[in-house]
């Protein structure tokens, strides 16, 4: 079948009837009207409305079937293709302003680039990469959508962890005729309960083979149980909150109690060393780099305008110090657009002949965008200053008092109502639980901001700069 339409999304998330928890109660009904989801379920299919609807920029004609399929689904096999997906990537961002962290691309490049790795799973045991390709094909005819899983529960994470027993996360139990039972936890699926499925995968690291393994399963799978935290989506006007009530992803944690995964979904299973090759030497970090900044890029050009907006609404531009906090969001933009172009320039054919995006460019671009973005933020704060915390309801223009408002809350050729529009878009970013979550999630995304930094450390090649140094340091410069 071709790309999906929002509602024929709506439809299939409604009809999963996932096991997921909220507050202590179990979801019954369509979850799409259930408050905590119902704006993002909303967003998401305005997401394939808009696909359909661009098909010529945003979707490619399937090999095998003719289908138009989901570009965020292409394998790409040129420069040119990479950029496609780039433009396409940062076409559904410019949706949500970049906050949506797992908007379908994401999780369709993950299984794009676990297909496009097959070869790494090539003779290594209990592996099979043909069940992987099978299955990254029925996903992109169907318009699959997904969230995943591969964070292990904070139960202890010392040095010496190692020599106790996990005993809450994931693991196999047992390996019948039917499949993998799977007994345990993993941590913060966003999204959670309201995709197709669910990809659950062993990051590096793991010291037993019964936590190695690689499968996806539907969302309904019988005992899979989706916990969500505390929801921050707000049930009021979107002028109230522009992003919360539009936007909110939810984070669950995700319950394994005795699932059964049939053989058909099991990808890799009780071995160690090919769970971290896929992610290593795969094209899992690539491809999904080179998604996540393309996103990045879009949400620093939002706060960028959203920071000019402020400063034009209430003319403090002429301010140094105003100026120079607004360059700080033009350079961070600029050199995450360089970046990723750099990535994309100097990508290289790999020998199963998929074009690869240059990896240490994009590490550094999101790892530099884990320090940059609370900075980002707090720039907003600082801009707004008490202007963020005057900001009426909607509800108080329309009152008794609206007028009165409308006059005193007025910025520079701007209704009160108006300016406080703009405030409230930029507290619901940054001040808001929907703001701060947005903070966390860009501060560890993609991993701990130290280990990435020791990541480039360690594949940066430093040899080129030692040699300019040599004729400085070297007998020859005595003479």
């Amino acid at each position: 079948m071709p790309v999906i339409s929002g509602e024929e999304y709506k439809k299939r998330i409604d009809a999963m009837n996932a096991e997921v928890w909220v507050g202590g109660s179990k979801v019954t009904g369509s979850i799409s009207e259930h408050p905590a989801f119902r704006g993002i379920i909303r967003s998401q299919a305005e997401l394939y409305d808009l696909q359909c609807a661009n098909q010529d920029d945003m979707t490619f004609p399937s090999e095998t079937t003719g289908n138009r399929l989901g570009l965020s689904y292409l394998i790409p096999r040129t420069k040119g293709e990479l950029e496609r997906r780039r433009k396409m990537i940062q076409r559904w961002a410019l949706h949500s302003g970049g906050v949506m962290g797992r908007s379908p691309d994401y999780m369709n490049t993950v299984i794009a680039a676990f297909a496009a790795s097959i070869d790494v799973l090539d003779g290594e045991e209990n592996c099979h990469p043909e069940r992987l390709l099978q299955f990254y094909e029925y996903a992109r005819e169907n318009d699959l959508s997904f969230t995943h899983t591969f964070v292990n529960p904070q139960s202890n994470r010392s040095k010496l962890a190692f020599l106790e027993e996990d005993v809450t996360n994931a693991r196999i139990m047992d390996r019948t005729d039917q499949g993998l039972i799977i007994k345990g936890s993993k941590l913060l699926a966003t999204q959670g309960g309201i995709t197709d499925e669910i990809i659950v995968f062993s990051a590096p690291g793991a010291q037993d083979n019964a936590h190695a393994y690689c499968f996806s399963i539907p969302s309904n799978t019988k005992g899979l149980k989706f916990v969500c935290r505390e929801s921050f989506a707000s049930d009021g006007p979107s002028y109230d909150y522009p992003l919360s009530s539009r936007f909110e992803e939810m984070d669950t944690i995700v319950i394994f109690d005795d699932v059964l995964v049939p053989w058909q979904r099991v990808f890799i299973h009780d071995n160690i060393r090919a769970a971290t090759r896929l992610y290593v030497q795969g094209k899992f970090v690539p491809f999904t780099l080179h998604q996540i900044v393309s996103r990045q890029i879009i949400k620093t050009e939002f706060l960028l305008g959203i920071a000019q907006g402020i400063v034009d609404t209430i003319q403090i531009g002429d301010y140094q110090h105003v100026q120079s906090k607004v360059v700080e969001i033009v350079k961070g933009l600029e050199i995450m657009r360089a970046l990723v172009i750099k990535s994309e320039q100097e990508a290289a054919v790999d020998a199963t002949g998929i074009m690869v995006p240059a990896k240490k460019p994009l590490y550094v671009a999101v790892n530099q965008f884990q320090e940059s973005y609370p900075r980002f933020a707090e720039i907003l704060q600082i801009l707004g200053a008490s202007g963020m915390m005057s900001i009426p309801h909607k509800a108080d223009f329309e009152g008794e008092v609206g007028k009165q408002l409308d006059h005193f809350l007025q910025g520079v050729e701007v209704k009160g109502e108006d300016r406080v529009s703009l405030f409230r878009l930029a507290w619901d970013l940054t001040m808001s639980s929907f703001g701060s979550r947005q903070t966390l999630y860009e501060r560890f995304f993609f991993g701990d901001p130290v280990r990435l930094s020791q990541t480039i450390y360690q594949l940066y090649d430093d040899n080129k700069a030692l040699e300019t140094i040599q004729p400085f340091i070297s007998k020859k410069a005595d003479k």
